[in-house]
């Protein structure tokens, strides 16, 4: 496969291709032109960039692998308008977008409104430069650049596939004893059950994070490859740019917008080996809670009230959760930006209801780094898309990876056995790291 993109890339009739694409277009527009590379199945993680920016996104139980490499064009937004200053900004760029039937852009946002990271801001919208797909069972190539750039663009391609991200084996230095820090955040619990007992709020997540230190470099391809071997029914997801990658392994899809149809999951309840039964009755509130408020979210954006399918058991790695589909059909008008607006956050991962339970975490101190319960996603030239909850996550930053899980609390739960819930969640990415058989030693570290 590399061999093909490498002579598309050299075919001197492509420059040519492009310009009668984009004639009569102004400088700052779009234009793009994708290539059939054949039949096959490609993760891409073989072009996975030493440096990026680059996004990915696989979904490997459909054999469906996505790289996005460099950025043509980006925009940042912050604050509470930040959904709609991305819909504006997307509705302008696919006013002009020159294209050969197929055109995509990433999309990732944090969980609070504002960001303190500058390589992963509140909310970004990305379209590259060279864009890998393998979908159903064939490969093909995306290129694209503004009009005014057209002349360089073909060496911009080249130099994005030219240095891939070598792996190399690293060791973690053993952590600082986190019983503190344990007992600090049960403490948080309790006080959330306090609050829930004296009907401030009905349920409110609490998260958790953990940092390694390794010896050198972290390798974002070697966990991406585990995560797609281990993981192949979730999502698998990274961004990178500047000195940080964001990346992950989701079973959570936050909605899907195709035509005018919708999907979104209601994911709470959460078991793990020795945990004890799924169905039991705290779990059973905290998903009832969760599908109440997406229904009542998407419901005025909707002809029809929504449907719920009825619950199923999902599983994830060694987890398994209590998972309702929910379906509906949009109104004319209502795009992939609206649906965003007003699902996020759900009760999954901030807590019920939304208003006080938001307060009630900035009011606690809560800390979420990267896009740690945000959102991540693709969204194509005619608005479609799809976009996951970013669950199961880390933030790589060099020699440093920071490891996020969360928990919902509500008004029975035992905070030692929340505890071991995030403990489980956080074995996803640490046993990609280290492998299943050191999970038990890190663990008791």
């Amino acid at each position: 496969m590399n061999s093909s993109l490498h002579a598309r890339l050299a075919d001197p009739g492509l420059l040519r291709q492009l310009e009668m694409r984009a004639t009569g277009a102004p400088g700052s527009a779009l234009v793009s032109h994708t290539l059939d590379l054949g039949p096959g199945i490609d993760n891409w993680l073989a072009h996975l960039p030493a440096n990026g920016p680059y996004w990915y996104r696989a979904q490997p139980a459909s054999d469906e692998f996505r790289l996005g490499l460099g950025h043509v064009l980006h925009v940042c937004s912050d604050g509470p308008q930040r959904f709609a200053a991305l819909a504006n900004a997307y509705a302008g760029l696919t006013h002009d977008w020159r294209h050969s039937g197929h055109a995509l852009a990433f999309a990732g946002f944090a969980f609070p409104p504002q960001s303190g990271n500058n390589d992963l801001p509140a909310a970004l919208l990305a379209v590259p430069a060279l864009l890998l797909e393998s979908i159903d069972g064939r490969c093909r190539v995306t290129l694209s650049s503004t009009v005014s750039r057209l002349g360089e663009a073909i060496t911009q391609w080249r130099k994005l596939l030219a240095h891939p991200a070598l792996s190399q084996p690293v060791q973690y230095f053993p952590e600082a004893d986190r019983t503190l820090a344990e007992r600090a955040w049960v403490a948080r619990v309790n006080a959330a059950r306090r609050d829930i007992h004296q009907g401030r709020i009905d349920n409110v997540v609490l998260a958790r994070s953990r940092k390694l230190l390794a010896n050198a470099p972290v390798s974002a391809r070697q966990l991406l490859a585990t995560l797609c071997e281990h993981h192949t029914d979730a999502c698998i997801y990274a961004f990178s740019q500047g000195s940080s990658t964001f990346l992950g392994a989701t079973p959570e899809r936050l909605i899907r917008l195709s035509g005018r149809q919708i999907e979104s999951d209601a994911l709470a309840g959460t078991a793990w080996p020795g945990s004890g039964e799924l169905a039991g009755s705290k779990n059973q509130h905290e998903q009832s809670l969760v599908v109440q408020a997406i229904m009542q979210a998407l419901e005025p954006l909707c002809v029809l009230p929504p449907s719920a399918r009825p619950v199923e058991i999902h599983a994830a790695g060694q987890l398994t959760h209590l998972r309702n589909r929910i379906s509906g059909q949009v109104q004319r008008g209502t795009t992939l930006f609206d649906l965003l607006r007003v699902l996020h956050p759900t009760p999954a991962v901030g807590g019920y209801p939304t208003a006080a339970a938001i307060n009630w975490l900035a009011d606690h101190g809560e800390q979420r780094s990267g896009w740690y319960s945000g959102g991540i996603g693709i969204i194509d030239g005619a608005g479609n898309g799809d976009f996951s909850v970013a669950l199961r996550s880390a933030l790589i930053q060099g020699t440093s990876i920071e490891l996020h899980a969360g928990a919902g609390i509500v008004a029975d739960s035992d905070p030692w056995q929340e505890l071991a819930e995030t403990n489980a969640k956080l074995g996803t990415l640490l046993d990609a790291l280290h492998g299943t058989s050191n999970r038990q030693q890190l663990k008791n570290r």
